[in-house]
Formats: structure tokens, C-alpha cells, sequence
């Protein structure tokens, strides 16, 4: 659970630029778009093999 703290005279903004880079640490935001919709498990198998290439390239 992601919890921030908003001090008195601290502008809004800044409390949600650090509450979007902590949902980005802990990845929540990635799980939530990978559940938007369902992927059969070979869909899954497919896309996980595709990066797994595109990271191999890379290095």
C-alpha cells in the first residue's frame, strides 16, 4: 500500500509527482495495465518470449 504525506503548505502537485514515482517503484501501475484486459496463457507465453528476444538483442 502506497501511503504519502502531504505537509501544511505543501502544493498538491508535489504530493502526486511522489505518489506517481512510487507506484512506479513498486510496479503497481504495470500490474494494473496487465490486467485491464485477459490474455489467454499463450498470448502470455508469446509476449514473455518476445521481450525475453528484444532484452537479448539489446546486450
Amino acid at each position: 500500500m502506497v501511503i504519502v504525506k502531504v505537509r501544511m503548505g505543501e502544493p498538491v502537485d508535489k504530493a502526486l509527482r511522489s505518489l506517481k514515482k512510487k507506484l512506479d517503484k513498486e510496479g503497481v501501475m504495470k500490474s494494473v495495465k496487465a490486467h485491464r484486459f485477459y490474455l489467454k496463457p499463450s498470448d502470455k507465453k508469446r509476449a514473455k518470449s518476445k521481450a525475453a528476444m528484444k532484452y537479448k538483442k539489446q546486450r
